[in-house]
């Protein structure tokens, strides 16, 4: 721990300070804890403190829920969906104050941090229909005297573990639509980065959210197994690797209990010959680079079809990746430059990268941009990486079975879309892919067969609107239902058919 950051506090944007949970509508420290430190990515210094909460603590958070359920599942649903609306002007308000917390624990810089804040902003909108949203279906005449119809119902206890990569957008994936419908909820913000939704937490608070409704559990596996082994969770969402998603899948089927599991991605550009080529560089950058490559829907191969585009493709792109600027994002020289290229978030993060490209030069691919040795001056206790790319990548590669999750982008050579489509739905995962070419038919037959659960037209990143739901295929998600959007309704309610008729009164 570094002594200077604790006496000179100013330097962060967060401050020297102890996190606490958000149990039953007020602010409490867990009993005879241990702490952990936060630190940016970036300098590498200490910037907050976070419990790791006991299993008694967790299950006590549990149980606030579950005794706030009954009310809240009887509130109307315009009057549910209010403290939503006033969160959603909070959110709106300290939209710049959430963003610099999340940029300094996360490390990606302050325009993805807004980009990502505004989609969170969003999902409360769409939760904010709810009234619409969860309306069941009638059926007058279902039979001779005989009407059918069907209610979306709450069901209780709801669950959220949060991933690091995305601290203030993907617990809203989930989050309004559960409350909206008349559930309670217990979220665990990732251990590396549980700032963010700590200050989101002071919000949801000032909305007025009855107590118990929502509570926030900061701490590690004891809380995450303390959300599984309860009886009284219903569901629990996760987004994390597919090793945690199977394992996650397997604990819940066995109890009987709802899950939504998005898991890792490896996910696919693919050039055509009529791309427009100059306009597809600059979009692979800001897929491939943004967030330092740590997001699920972050380009990491770029397949070309025929040689031309092949070395077009490698030398416009090596070129392009050599001009993004890689530094501590909150530097204010360059705090708001478009494409910005922040740390990584650990060490552990970063041997893993550095590993996986030692890997890709083993296994005979060219290392076209090496960006191991990059150096940020003032930054030297920062997880900094480079922009990296490897050309001459085949299949089979590790560099192209695993998911890197850092700002490492492969390029393969294909003669012919059927061959890149192969390539695709040959893979382990299925998040997303993306096709870029100017042809109807190129298009068409891309989005038909290409086996991922988002797919993108000219579009690096085909991550849907907020109305819109989001997941991928294969072992890139262990569910049924996806996150977001009218969609994930169902996950949060339970179908009950009601089957009536009436004779006439004698």
């Amino acid at each position: 721990m570094d002594t200077t950051t604790i006496s000179q506090p100013k330097k962060t944007e967060i401050g020297i300070s102890k996190l606490r949970n958000y149990v039953n509508g007020e602010w409490v420290t867990p009993k005879d804890c241990k702490w952990r430190e936060i630190e940016n990515p970036s300098t590498g210094e200490m910037i907050a403190e976070f419990p790791l909460t006991s299993s008694a603590d967790a299950y006590a958070a549990i149980a606030a829920a579950k005794a706030a359920f009954p009310a809240w599942a009887a509130t109307p649903a315009d009057r549910r969906t209010a403290p939503l609306f006033r969160l959603r002007d909070l959110f709106v308000a300290n939209m710049e104050k959430i963003a610099r917390v999340l940029v300094e624990e996360m490390g990606k810089s302050l325009p993805d941090a807004r980009a990502e804040l505004k989609r969170a902003q969003e999902n409360i909108e769409v939760a904010c229909g709810m009234p619409v949203l969860q309306q069941g279906d009638k059926m007058i005449g279902a039979s001779y005297g005989i009407d059918g119809e069907v209610l979306k119902l709450p069901m209780g206890v709801f669950g959220m573990i949060a991933p690091f990569n995305f601290p203030g957008m993907i617990p809203f994936w989930f989050l309004p639509y559960a409350v909206a419908s008349g559930n309670t909820y217990v979220i665990k913000p990732s251990s590396q980065v549980p700032c963010t939704m700590q200050i989101i937490g002071e919000y949801i608070h000032a909305a007025g959210f009855p107590k118990g409704v929502i509570n926030i559990v900061n701490g590690s596996h004891d809380v995450s197994d303390a959300m599984i082994e309860s009886p009284d969770i219903i569901g629990i969402s996760l987004v994390g690797s597919t090793r945690f998603c199977k394992e996650l899948a397997v604990r819940c089927a066995e109890k009987g209990k709802r899950f939504q599991a998005m898991g890792s991605a490896k996910n696919h550009l693919v050039v055509m010959p009529d791309a427009k080529v100059d306009d597809v560089i600059r979009n692979m950058i800001t897929s491939g680079y943004g967030c330092a490559g740590q997001r699920c829907m972050a380009s990491s191969v770029i397949v070309c079809v025929g040689d031309d585009m092949y070395k077009t493709v490698c030398d416009k792109f090596v070129a392009a990746s050599k001009e993004v600027i890689t530094c501590d994002p909150l530097d204010p020289k360059v705090a708001d430059e478009g494409m910005v290229m922040g740390p990584v978030i650990s060490k552990k993060a970063k041997d893993f990268i550095l590993q996986m490209i030692e890997t890709g030069v083993k296994e005979g691919a060219t290392l076209a941009l090496d960006g191991r040795n990059l150096k940020v001056p003032g930054r030297e206790k920062g997880h900094f990486i480079g922009t990296t790319v490897f050309t001459d990548v085949k299949p089979g590669m590790e560099i192209h079975k695993i998911e890197i999750f850092g700002p490492v982008q492969c390029i393969m050579k294909v003669d012919s879309l059927d061959e890149a489509i192969k390539i695709i739905n040959d893979h382990e995962y299925g998040n997303g892919a993306s096709i870029y070419t100017q042809n109807g038919w190129y298009a068409r037959r891309f989005k038909l067969e290409v086996t991922c659960g988002m797919i993108g037209v000219n579009v690096g990143i085909p991550a849907p609107v907020a109305f819109l739901p989001f997941g991928g295929l294969k072992a890139s998600q262990f569910a049924d239902i996806k996150a977001q959007g009218k969609t994930v309704v169902d996950f949060f309610t339970e179908d009950k058919i009601i089957t009536e008729r009436y004779w006439p009164e004698n």
